[in-house]
């Protein structure tokens, strides 16, 4: 695995992993400026962290089913140290899943935003599927992540068309600048 260091924009850091076998396909400049992107238009002055990690299927398909209770891959997981996201599963969520558990942090530290975590072999099926450059597609799975970090959700209509315009406006932003 690859980690690129920590990038600061002011108060918030984001770091980027990349899993062994999709080194030198992703800009980690890219993710960075999109995950400063949706900070700047969503919460501006933020003071906090994120981490973002490129994985394969099988990670993110381990990683739904034991957090969410699917077990199927998807696009982008976003895990939350802020609050608890929705338990889908057909059998009901473990003790541990349901209970607030409160991470310690050394004094002085912000708490983290979260970590974002995208299938890498998703996002080129969605970006050929869409016609567009498997960069883009990471950039809207990223976007997406970030947003649901920060508790957007898309299960009401309202909520969803407001997710999709925050969407839009961070995207147009990152591809301006590019």
């Amino acid at each position: 695995m690859r980690c690129s260091p920590a990038r600061h924009m002011s108060a918030f850091n984001v770091s980027v992993q990349v899993l062994e076998g999709f080194d030198g396909r992703v800009s980690d400049e890219l993710l960075m400026r999109v995950a400063e992107g949706v900070i700047a238009v969503e919460r501006p002055g933020l003071e906090s962290s994120l981490s973002v990690v490129l994985a394969d299927d099988e990670t993110v398909r381990s990683l739904n089913k034991q957090h969410r209770g699917l077990d199927e891959s998807t696009d982008v997981l976003s895990f939350s140290f802020t609050h608890q996201g929705e338990y889908y599963g057909e059998r009901e969520p473990s003790p541990e899943a349901t209970e607030e558990v409160g991470f310690v942090l050394p004094p002085g530290e912000d708490k983290p935003l979260g970590d974002v975590i995208i299938s890498y072999p998703q996002a080129e099926r969605q970006a050929a599927q869409s016609g567009h450059a498997v960069d883009k597609e990471l950039a809207v799975l990223l976007t997406h992540g970030i947003l649901h970090l920060l508790g957007h959700d898309h299960e009401d209509p309202g909520e969803d068309a407001a997710m999709k315009r925050v969407e839009a406006d961070v995207l147009t932003r990152v591809w301006s600048e590019a």
